[in-house]
């Protein structure tokens, strides 16, 4: 097998990844790339039972990938406004087939995902539907500057309490002063104490908080517990990060040590990334066939919402869906959830296996990292480095043929510049760190960057 074929193989899930993850838009009609249509059942949702006794959706529907209008997303048109219409459709749709979990955030679309959020949410009974947003004080911690985004978010949102409000994505420790992210945002500022304040009120029904970083951070939060009551958590977890987070990045944790810790306290979770960006939903080829031989009537983001319902201590999941295919396809998934066997779960451990060693970046195009102060596209150009691996045109000299070479060569730097305007190319990063702080994934987004300027400029050299 040449690296052609092997990257081929290895790596598949990449482009579908990459597509769902930025917000990609289909024609009219077209099916979406390996989901499985089918009936859509309006009354089978499977649902849970949080903190307080109320029934919450195991399907939730993620704010942060939504219908853009003229299609496409906010990164390939940064000044496009959101599809008002289509989010209401989509919204619409979810809370008829059993939906009621919304999950928003003041960052999500440049701001722009919780006004969408309250006014597609207010069009229907208030009892008929459950909100999460968060404390997003990522660039300004200071208690004023906080105060008003919580503020805001009622605002925007339109309701009177919020039902689920998270301290969101803390887990880093400045290397410089010692202090925790956590610290710093939350506990010296005042703010958790307001926080606490506003639970007591009912202003917020359930206080929780989501985790990316390192596992010290989580297991001193998790151990707050007794002193906070948190009502719930968010984290991250698949059937790939449940054992394969770590190997990934270093930096990652795993699910199975996050979920472990929560669950002995007893601490509902609420899942993001349960189908790491959209790329469960579209496999390598290999994997693919696998699950396909096993059951070829269900759609490889079934397995992944069938993994998660075997944990009881989950109590939403939630998808970015901004095509009705996918959102389509997740009901069908989530209403009824079924269980897994044990040869379901073998298998589904062998795609795990080969899936988290191929060698693609793990960006979900999220944009938290964006805007790059020195005008880097960092997620359009990892979505071009995956595509390439994905296409076979990662060329390495000395392991394919020279004609292949030279063909991998041409491809990967004619579509680098067609993609990518020269001035926002890997090149221009001059290792400032702004991006580090507020990369979910917890890429080294600097290294990767070097590593594919490097290898663009021995492809470049090899020309000569």
């Amino acid at each position: 097998m040449n690296r052609r074929d092997f990257l081929k193989g290895l790596s598949g899930a990449v482009v579908a990844g990459a597509a769902v993850a930025a917000g990609c838009d289909h024609p009219n009609g077209v099916q979406a790339e390996g989901y499985t249509p089918g009936e859509v059942p309006t009354d089978k949702m499977s649902m849970r039972t949080d903190a307080h006794g109320q029934q919450v959706s195991f399907l939730g529907f993620g704010m942060m990938r939504l219908p853009v209008e003229g299609g496409g997303s906010l990164r390939d048109n940064p000044d496009a406004k959101l599809d008002q219409e289509a989010i209401n459709q989509m919204v619409d749709y979810a809370i008829e087939h059993g939906v009621n979990y919304f999950d928003t955030a003041p960052v999500y679309l440049k701001g722009m995902s919780e006004a969408a959020t309250g006014i597609a949410l207010a069009r229907h009974p208030r009892d008929r539907w459950l909100v999460a947003t968060k404390m997003s004080n990522f660039r300004d911690w200071s208690y004023e500057a906080s105060i008003k985004m919580y503020h805001q978010s009622f605002e925007y949102l339109q309701v009177d309490h919020i039902d689920y409000y998270l301290l969101h994505s803390f887990g880093g420790v400045d290397k410089e002063t010692g202090k925790s992210d956590f610290d710093k945002r939350f506990v010296d500022n005042g703010v958790l104490d307001f926080l606490l304040k506003e639970r007591e009120a009912g202003r917020i029904r359930n206080l929780g908080w989501s985790f990316h970083g390192e596992q010290s951070e989580f297991d001193k939060v998790v151990a707050l517990h007794d002193k906070y009551h948190w009502d719930f958590a968010q984290i991250q977890m698949n059937y790939v990060d449940w054992h394969y987070a770590h190997e990934i990045e270093p930096e990652n944790v795993n699910a199975e040590h996050l979920y472990n810790e929560l669950d002995k306290r007893e601490i509902p979770i609420v899942i993001m990334e349960p189908l790491l960006g959209g790329r469960l939903g579209k496999l390598q080829d290999h994997t693919a066939a696998m699950l396909k031989e096993h059951d070829p009537n269900r759609s490889l983001a079934s397995w992944a919402w069938r993994h998660l319902g075997m944990y009881p201590r989950i109590l939403t999941a939630l998808s970015g869906m901004n095509l009705m295919e996918h959102l389509q396809d997740n009901i069908r998934s989530c209403a009824p959830l079924e269980p897994l066997s044990d040869d379901d779960l073998a298998l589904l451990d062998r795609v795990a296996d080969e899936f988290a060693h191929f060698p693609a970046i793990p960006c979900t195009s999220c944009q938290y990292c964006m805007p790059c102060p020195y005008g880097l596209d960092i997620p359009g150009i990892f979505a071009h480095y995956n595509k390439c691996l994905n296409d076979g045109d990662i060329a390495t000299e000395g392991t394919v043929e020279q004609r292949e070479f030279r063909r991998a060569r041409k491809a990967f730097l004619t579509s680098y510049d067609a993609s990518i305007d020269r001035l926002r190319q890997a090149d221009h990063c001059i290792d400032c760190g702004e991006c580090l702080k507020h990369c979910p994934q917890s890429i080294k987004i600097p290294e990767k960057m070097h590593m594919i300027e490097d290898y663009t400029n021995k492809l470049k050299d090899s020309l000569v």
